[in-house]
């Protein structure tokens, strides 16, 4: 089943935190596709998704590694993957990405629609899209699986709670 929500920050901090709280709702397996052009906010909805996750590492895009491993003092992990200069699906393949994407710690997938045939069925996809104002953010939250419909609704509902300025969220 597959649901949609739609947020709106106003700024890169904004991004941030709202990506922080999603982390309690985290847990070790969990896939998040990220997509949006060239500067619509993946990176930071990453960094502040690391932050909630306590890692306190400098969060970059790995644009030319395809991937970099963070860990938290509890041996967390974040896999963060960006596939935009990827040529083929067979690189994933190459780099046994299965161990990543099914192992014991989140996984965030940068550019994530182009490799959707090697994510599972249930997995959490955002969308930013950059709007007018550049600081606005229009992130778009698409539930693929019935675990995540519970976990977005907690996710939006503390959000709500907890972000004060500039969070509006459309329940469709």
């Amino acid at each position: 089943m597959q649901e949609e929500k739609i947020v709106f920050t106003r700024s890169s901090s904004e991004t941030q935190k709202f990506a922080e709280k999603l982390a309690p709702f985290l847990r070790a397996g969990d896939i998040i596709s990220l997509t949006g052009d060239l500067g619509a906010g993946k990176t930071y909805f990453t960094q502040g998704l690391a932050r909630g996750l306590g890692i306190d590492e400098k969060i970059t895009s790995p644009t030319f590694t395809l991937i970099k491993e963070y860990s938290n003092i509890n041996g967390v992990s974040l896999f963060h993957f960006d596939v935009y200069r990827l040529k083929s699906l067979q690189e994933m393949l190459d780099i046994g990405y299965d161990e990543y994407f099914f192992g014991d710690g989140v996984t965030v997938v940068e550019w994530g629609d182009k490799i959707t045939p090697l994510i599972s069925d249930e997995f959490l996809e955002i969308e930013l899209k950059r709007l007018s104002d550049e600081n606005t953010r229009k992130i778009k939250i698409i539930t693929h699986g019935r675990r995540w419909e519970k976990a977005v609704k907690n996710w939006l509902k503390e959000s709500q709670k907890s972000l004060r300025t500039g969070i509006d969220t459309l329940l469709d």
